[in-house]
């Protein structure tokens, strides 16, 4: 193998010790080995060189030198990974030209939907944008890096829709037409009722209920949360219990009685007298009736039915009944005095007088009157806690009640 160089001017003479140390002429052309045993003793400190000829002139040379002779590519600088990894980033980028995604957006029927709005992204979030869909419908993304994408529409009155797709280098890019699907109105209504209303219902049901299916049982309700009955609303109730044909009836029951042990004496015997006994038996229910449990509830706010308990020892149920003669629940939802009660069987005793026999009227006739008003209904109560509710029909079934 022959070594050449081609820069002479960076290297020196040998050392003139070569000489003494060869005992023969040195070949043109071949290397010499200048390290002999015993020669120039003062240069052996030094690095070890080489010969070479290069048109009849000697060179000297290190063994370095020769050997970046020898390989070339050992010569050439090297380059650290993160620069070549940059290097071959960017020369990919260079090779990858952007492209367009463009669409039409329609709805169910094919017709064209302008204003839409469409959103493209990606995954990595590196990209982001939207249009909106043109009169046409047609919308255009220019200028998009290659790679994986997604369209996102929305419009007005239509469900969201999701198109995804890749979109290759230098790639014109038309997607399907995306189909928007009317949105499923979901709406919840919410039904209020006022007071007035829940009560008028509760009216409707008390207005059912019959012991036996035939005696009306208006003035009592099994809801411990009833809501408070409005003025018009009591009056309601009352004229549909004096009206009611039943009433008629217990009332003809009644005037045969008194006739028959000639109570009231100056109403005579007879048909006449029976009519007489029947037309006041029948004012002082309804005079009772309208007083005490529509005019005065309705001045004094309080409610005139009888809250059924249901719970409790028989001990407590029966004291219940009896206090609620004397004791009501206020349209406020508090017990109270039950001065409606009392001073509505007062009134009917007073008012009593005009039509009883001159005979029977004074003051006692109304405390007379008031008395049996406040007993009748202490006798009602009781039978509406202990037996009533069993055999009334058509009776609504709710929470015990608290008054």
């Amino acid at each position: 193998m022959r070594f050449v160089s081609r820069t002479l001017g960076n290297f020196r003479e040998p050392n003139p010790c070569w000489k003494k140390n060869l005992g023969h002429k040195v070949k043109e052309g071949s290397i010499v080995n200048s390290a002999r045993k015993g020669s120039c003793n003062k240069s052996s400190g030094r690095n070890p060189r080489r010969l070479v000829f290069e048109g009849r002139r000697l060179l000297w040379l290190s063994p370095g030198v020769l050997l970046l002779y020898g390989f070339p590519a050992l010569a050439q600088p090297q380059q650290s990974p993160s620069v070549q990894g940059a290097a071959t980033q960017e020369q990919l980028r260079d090779q990858q030209l952007a492209g367009t995604i463009s669409g039409t957006v329609v709805d169910g029927t094919g017709a064209i939907v302008a204003g839409a709005i469409v959103k493209l992204s990606r995954e990595d979030q590196s990209l982001s944008q939207d249009v909106a869909s043109d009169g046409d419908g047609h919308f255009s993304f220019a200028g998009i890096a290659p790679g994986p994408f997604q369209l996102t529409i929305t419009s007005a009155g239509f469900a969201t829709q999701r198109s995804s797709g890749t979109l290759h280098s230098g790639e014109n890019l038309l997607v399907p037409p995306i189909t928007l699907v009317i949105a499923t109105a979901a709406t919840e209504v919410q039904v209020s009722l006022t007071p007035a209303e829940v009560a008028e219902a509760e009216i409707k049901d008390e207005e059912k209920q019959r012991v036996l299916g035939v005696i009306p049982n208006f003035y009592v309700t099994y809801n411990s949360a009833a809501a408070p009955l409005k003025p018009k609303q009591k009056f309601e109730l009352a004229w549909k219990a004096t009206v009611d044909p039943i009433n008629f009836g217990l009332t003809g029951a009644i005037a045969g009685i008194e006739q028959a042990a000639n109570s009231y004496s100056g109403y005579g015997q007879g048909a006449q007298g029976y009519a007489k006994r029947y037309g006041a038996s029948y004012a002082d229910s309804a005079i009772g009736t309208f007083i005490g449990s529509a005019i005065l509830p309705s001045l004094l706010k309080q409610d005139p039915r009888y809250f059924y308990k249901g719970t409790g020892s028989r001990r407590s149920r029966f004291l219940y009944a009896i206090t609620q003669t004397v004791v009501c629940k206020g349209d406020n939802g508090h017990r109270q005095v039950n001065y409606s009660a009392l001073l509505g069987s007062l009134a009917a005793g007073g008012i009593s007088n005009l039509y009883y026999p001159k005979a029977d009227r004074d003051v006692t006739l109304t405390f007379e009157t008031a008395l049996i008003g406040i007993g009748a209904s202490a006798a009602t109560n009781l039978l509406q806690e202990f037996l009533l509710r069993k055999l009334t029909r058509k009776a609504p079934t709710y929470a015990s009640a608290q008054p």
